[in-house]
């Protein structure tokens, strides 16, 4: 594949501060579109310098010309997880659904080639059996709602001089540079690390589950895919062997790491519940994930042990917002015209 200029929404995210050093290894220039809430000094790196230009700003006011000459836009930008989309639920749906439409209609007007939404396997919400892309959605919160509307939208733009793709990940794990410790196998390392036992909430709720250097690749196998396997398709990212029950995902992690770990019940608020089939990514576009559970998990303690990752105020997406929010200072410097979100 040709070096590419890729534009990245919300690319300071998890997901991005781990994708965009993916994309400059394989020789592509970056635009990096982001609020940066959470800070843009591990993507100021010198070996980036050449090879990627930091914009702040936002997906639901930037200005159309930042796509002139953008072969490819990886759409990122959203409120993260599902207690953040319920702090605001019509912020949510102004974000993660209108402003990554306008994306997306932005990007055709611009006559960028290549769109690629970041959707969610959350959309499924609860199923019975074991659920493919042709599988009626059931989205119950206010982030998989955006998230299903997002998809429908912007599939919707695909042509042939504009090739659109949705992408459904698994619940995400790994170490990022902007790491958080509010999705589940994350918390539960953290938790291990820090009082040797794991709370198990939800124990028979079932999940997929993807480790993040994985999600990465799956994002450069649709960018170097020919545009017949993609156009217009949505693709479930993950892989069956990590379909876990949410009790089953607690031994797994204990077992990497301490066995004798102690597992607590506790409460469970969350009724997503949903095994999903990754059979069409594998036959269509051969991904094949590498990093299983137990890697994650064995990575991210030995991460916390020599000090390379640690917890903080700002790896949880929900608390870190609201400390903004309560916070005249940062408020002041995190927002743009006077408007934080």
């Amino acid at each position: 594949m040709q070096d590419l200029n890729i534009l990245v929404t919300g690319g300071a995210g998890y997901v991005g501060s781990v994708l965009i050093p993916s994309l400059i290894e394989h020789n592509h220039k970056i635009k990096c579109l982001d609020r940066f809430f959470f800070g843009k000094n591990f993507l100021s790196s010198k070996k980036f310098e050449n090879n990627l230009e930091l914009i702040t700003d936002d997906i639901r006011w930037f200005d159309q010309k930042i796509l002139e000459g953008i072969d490819v836009v990886i759409d990122l930008a959203a409120l993260s997880n599902d207690p953040v989309g319920e702090l605001d639920q019509e912020k949510t749906y102004e974000i993660n659904h209108k402003g990554r439409a306008r994306v997306a209609r932005l990007s055709k007007e611009m006559g960028v080639p290549q769109y690629i939404l970041a959707s969610s396997a959350s959309i499924f919400g609860q199923q019975e059996g074991i659920a493919d892309e042709t599988s009626e959605v059931f989205p119950l919160t206010a982030y998989s709602k955006a998230n299903r509307k997002a998809e429908i939208d912007n599939l919707e733009l695909n042509d042939e001089e504009f090739t659109v793709t949705a992408l459904r990940f698994s619940s995400l794990f790994g170490v990022s540079p902007r790491m958080r410790f509010d999705i589940a196998v994350n918390e539960m390392v953290l938790e291990l690390y820090k009082t040797k036992k794991i709370t198990v909430r939800g124990k028979t709720n079932q999940r997929p589950f993807l480790h993040i250097k994985d999600a990465a690749e799956a994002y450069n196998l649709v960018i170097n895919a020919s545009k017949e396997k993609i156009a217009g398709q949505i693709f479930n990212v993950g892989t069956d062997e990590q379909n876990y029950q949410i009790g089953t995902l607690a031994e797994e992690v204990s077992k990497s790491i301490d066995p004798n770990c102690k597992l607590e019940l506790g409460d469970n608020k969350d009724h997503r519940s949903y095994f999903t089939s990754f059979k069409k990514i594998q036959d269509v576009l051969h991904f094949k994930p590498q990093f299983d559970v137990g890697y994650g998990a064995k990575e991210m303690f030995s991460a916390l042990q020599n000090n390379q990752i640690t917890d903080s105020i700002d790896t949880v997406t929900l608390k870190w917002y609201q400390h903004i929010m309560s916070n005249q200072k940062l408020l002041k410097e995190l927002s743009i015209d006077g408007k934080l979100l």
